[in-house]
């Protein structure tokens, strides 16, 4: 199930290189995923939809179609681990 998790951060980091002023934010937010993947504890839906919340902010202003196309995959990646948790 966290292998969701890892893809996205994959995805993220591939998207930072073609993210412009963005790419800074997108390793961020990739690492954040990485390391919620590799932790042994829960992950809460809270800080999930923090990391899309922030992924929804850069996708508009991203002008490499690549990159927002990964964005959306790793977005549906998250969407995918969300179903297998408990909560929202």
């Amino acid at each position: 199930m966290r292998e969701h998790l890892a893809t996205a951060s994959d995805l993220l980091a591939s998207a930072a290189d073609d993210a412009g002023d963005h790419a800074d934010r997108l390793r961020e937010l990739s690492d954040q995923l990485g390391s919620l993947a590799d932790q042994d504890r829960d992950v809460d839906h809270g800080r999930l939809a923090r990391i899309q919340s922030g992924l929804d902010e850069i996708q508009p202003d991203l002008d490499d179609d690549d990159a927002a196309a990964a964005l959306d995959e790793a977005n549906d990646e998250i969407n995918a681990f969300r179903e297998t948790i408990e909560g929202v």
